[in-house]
């Protein structure tokens, strides 16, 4: 195998978290500080080699520290060893009373190394660092004593296991992190491909009940024409003017269909605005004699544009209906917080009616006019939400939509204000 140099957690303390690295760099000064006191209480004749050799120990580990990023791959590996070099330079400098205050630098060295360099490389350092801790730990007592020689070694080996391990949990975890991140991208793409697919189901139906079925219509009506101009010129002529009648009502259609196309109203005016607008425009293009919004709630929920936007299209494919089916006179739309995580949308008219369990068991089980109901059914529910429909022939329609909403926060405005107090 390979000595790779493996892409570790930085070396420089930054950040809010203590981690094992912060452990090590403390543990590095306080044992050169600890050691540079007892240093002072000996008045040594190495005393100042050994200050000025401690001195730069300390300064090339807090370079290396301070200068991680700019080290680059090969500088940190230059780092390690001339961080042993200085070690075990010190080990020879220091008399055997200070040997074991210094020794103990092999701990926070080893993990040093441990983050720096390769499988082998790292294996090489190690057995360097023990055969330089031994041979000084030796040295000072003049003879191998086990209790003093196997202990430093085995809390050096025994720290690079414990970092070793701390490595492999926090590499899990960026990994852990990373396949989360693509797999919520993943879920948003696919969010985004579910509403536009839906949106081009709502608009093939859209111009399949309106546009496709008066063109049809005008088309036999002309056929009929061209049939009775010579014999009933008369009923001809009627008939090419009911066609077009047909086609203004049917530009006046497609206008509004190209109106609802339009995807900044709840972005620039959020989805309370939108909702004044459509209801105002609706009640103009003749859905009911009185279409009025009312927005309660406080404070104001928080949702996001793809939420606002599916409440909107629900509304707008409501009122469609409406114009189309209901024969209304009134017409309210209210948008209200009944509870603090949950914002509703409910659409009533005084219209015919109709049996919801009825249309709704037709439109599941074969094509044609209607499905807007389950389709909207199904949006809402991928936001959190439900749809419910209830009324009666005779007794008009009442639709309620339901979607999940975050707290306003206390300091920030929400993206799509939904609700203001009345």
């Amino acid at each position: 195998m390979s000595d790779r140099v493996p892409v570790r957690s930085p070396l420089p303390v930054r950040g809010g978290r203590f981690t094992l690295d912060h452990v090590s760099h403390l543990a590095f000064f306080g044992i050169v500080v600890s050691a540079l006191l007892q240093l002072t209480w000996l008045n040594s004749e190495l005393c100042w080699y050994i200050a000025t050799v401690s001195g730069l120990l300390a300064l090339t580990y807090t370079g290396g520290v301070m200068l991680w990023d700019r080290l680059g791959t090969a500088g940190r590996a230059a780092w390690i060893p001339v961080l042993l070099a200085l070690w075990g330079l010190l080990l020879l400098l220091v008399p055997a009373a200070l040997t074991n205050a210094f020794a103990w630098c092999a701990l926070p060295l080893a993990c040093a190394a441990q983050r720096v360099l390769g499988r082998w490389s790292v294996t090489a350092a190690l057995a360097l660092i023990t055969v330089a801790l031994v041979a000084a730990l030796v040295g000072a007592d003049g003879r191998f004593m086990i209790d003093t020689v196997l202990v430093p070694v085995a809390a050096v080996w025994g720290t690079v296991a414990l970092y070793r391990v701390q490595q492999r949990d926090a590499e899990a975890r960026r990994r852990l992190v990373e396949e989360l991140r693509d797999t919520r991208d993943l879920i948003a793409l696919q969010q985004r491909r579910a509403g536009v697919l839906a949106e081009r189901t709502r608009i093939a139906r859209d111009l399949h009940d309106t546009l496709a079925q008066e063109l049809a219509g005008g088309l036999m009506l002309l056929q009929a024409a061209d049939r009775d101009w010579d014999d009933r010129p008369d009923v001809a002529r009627a008939r090419v003017r009911a066609v077009a009648d047909g086609l203004g009502t049917n530009l006046t259609e497609t206008r509004r269909m190209i109106r609802d196309l339009t995807p900044s109203a709840v972005a620039e005016t959020g989805l309370e605005g939108a909702l004044r607008v459509l209801c105002a425009r609706s009640q103009a293009d003749g859905t009911a004699a009185r279409v009025r919004f009312r927005s309660v709630g406080d404070p104001q929920p928080v949702l996001d544009e793809h939420t606002a936007t599916t409440l909107f299209r629900v509304a707008q494919s409501t009122l469609a209906n409406v114009r189309e089916h209901a024969h209304a006179v009134n017409v309210q739309v209210t948008l209200s917080r009944r509870q603090p995580d949950r914002v509703d949308l409910e659409v009533s008219d005084d219209g015919v009616g109709f049996d919801p369990a009825e249309v709704l068991a037709r439109t599941s089980t074969g094509p044609g006019r209607g499905f807007g109901l389950p389709a909207a059914r199904a949006r809402l529910r991928e936001y959190g939400g439900d749809l419910d429909v209830s009324g009666a022939p005779g007794r008009g329609t009442r639709i309620r939509a339901t979607v999940s909403a975050r707290p306003r926060p206390q300091m920030a405005a929400a993206p799509f204000p939904t609700a203001t107090a009345r």
